[in-house]
């Protein structure tokens, strides 16, 4: 059964667009927590991807980071390249320019925040 604060995080993963990236930091900063780990833990047990996007959300150097779901890492790739999000030698190409913020566009957080 979900907690509470994963339902946040995975509602949190809708809002990101399709096409970007965002960091485990980012969605944490959002959510109103320092609790980074936790948020990682709530992306990793998502249990709606790819619908829910969690194979949006990678490391702050824009390194590609962990994936459970499918073939693991190559299936996160590989969802992003259709995308159009590219990535070579484990890190987003051009990833400054694909980072997602929160505050990039008006949204609300997701209830309980």
């Amino acid at each position: 059964m979900a907690t509470e604060f994963q339902r946040r995080v995975w509602e949190a993963l809708r809002l990101i667009p399709e096409g970007r990236v965002t960091s485990y930091g980012a969605l944490a900063e959002y959510l109103g927590t320092r609790a980074v780990r936790a948020v990682g833990t709530a992306v990793g047990k998502n249990p709606y991807a790819p619908e829910v996007p969690c194979h949006r959300v990678v490391r702050a150097d824009g390194r590609i980071g962990r994936y459970s779901g499918g073939e693991g890492v190559a299936t996160k790739i590989a969802l992003l390249k259709k995308e159009g999000v590219e990535v070579r030698d484990g890190k987003i190409v051009g990833f400054a320019s694909k980072l997602y913020r929160f505050g990039d566009q008006q949204c609300t957080r997701p209830s309980g925040s």
